[in-house]
């Protein structure tokens, strides 16, 4: 594993060289502050509430790699006083899905740092993010020298085809996508990395119902008390060292939890499906996004009585989705 690691940091430092930079405003990043870093492309509608979400939640500087954005979304990005910029045209498969990029990001700016690594449809939700900011959680956790937090992917959906309301720039997406599966979930573990995998919601049922073992998996650890020698092995779902992984309770307990609302089924899903049909670099030849365009065609609704409309966090830690652990 260690060879593994130090694999992926060699990959991360020359992959550096495709990054330019667009802005770079990380000297005004204080020692304390909690970090967020984002690799995007044609996200410019979600940015204004995206940005506003996590600044709301206490993070106080943006790290973001623009992968060739053609709607805007650099110009936007550049002209906020709180994000750094970088842009690339390079390949986006080729540097693992961004990862690579995101990795250099990490160690050379969030070393020291709690960082959130997130993707612009994601929205972090903790216990008590209603009434304390993000800043509370990492104090928690260094107090019990906690230096990562898991959070289970949770895909909303609107009632209706997906794309029948139109999302306006600065809404909360959750206005529209307000639904999700309370169950349906599996999980496993992975023994080679530590860490669990969980499957399942609507993308299971919908577009890989007749194999759901190939789902995307829904576990992520976004937020980790970064460390020079610490890198992403896949996305933000698993880490090296592999002990970052162990966010569980193997005694029968529960450790504390969060969950990432995922506002991907959405208006305008379809044209940028069809988009990233033609660019396929995605993982696997883009299957995610053939089976989106597959069901997409039908203009499916992944409504069920059986859906649940989303109110809170204690709403997710009733249906055992996120927990609080022994935070109180």
């Amino acid at each position: 594993m260690r060879m593994e690691r130090r694999r992926r940091q060699l990959r991360s430092f020359r992959k550096r060289r495709e990054l330019s930079v667009v802005v770079d405003r990380t000297r005004a990043i204080a020692r304390a502050d909690i970090l967020a870093f984002v690799t995007l492309r044609n996200e410019r509608i979600r940015l204004p509430y995206f940005l506003r979400y996590y600044r709301n939640l206490g993070i106080r500087h943006f790290l973001i790699v623009d992968n060739g954005s053609d709607d805007g979304s650099a110009a936007y990005l550049a002209a906020q006083e709180d994000v750094s910029l970088w842009s690339t045209g390079a390949s986006y498969k080729a540097a693992s899905f961004g990862v690579d990029w995101l990795n250099h990001l990490l160690r050379h700016y969030g070393t020291g740092h709690w960082t959130l690594t997130v993707d612009p449809d994601e929205f972090f939700v903790y216990p008590f993010c209603d009434t304390r900011p993000i800043e509370a959680l990492t104090d928690w956790l260094d107090t019990y020298d906690i230096r990562s937090f898991p959070a289970m992917l949770l895909d909303m959906y609107p009632k209706g085809p997906i794309d029948a309301v139109p999302y306006r720039e600065g809404q909360n997406p959750f206005e529209i996508a307000a639904w999700f599966d309370a169950g349906n979930y599996t999980i496993d573990r992975n023994w080679y990395f530590q860490n669990l995998w969980i499957q399942g919601g609507p993308r299971a049922r919908m577009f890989f119902s007749k194999t759901p073992e190939a789902a995307p998996s829904l576990n992520k650890i976004p937020l980790v008390k970064w460390e020079r020698d610490f890198v992403f092995a896949s996305s933000t779902h698993m880490l090296l060292p592999r002990g970052l992984n162990m966010v569980y309770d193997e005694w029968g307990g529960e450790k504390a939890s969060g969950c990432l609302l995922h506002a991907k089924f959405l208006s305008p899903l379809t044209a940028k499906v069809a988009e990233e049909m033609k660019r396929r670099e995605h993982y696997s030849g883009s299957r995610e996004y053939a089976a989106y365009q597959e069901t997409l065609s039908t203009e499916p609704d992944l409504w069920t009585k059986w859906s649940e409309k989303y109110i809170n966090w204690r709403q997710l830690e009733i249906l055992g989705l996120m927990s609080k652990g022994n935070w109180a």
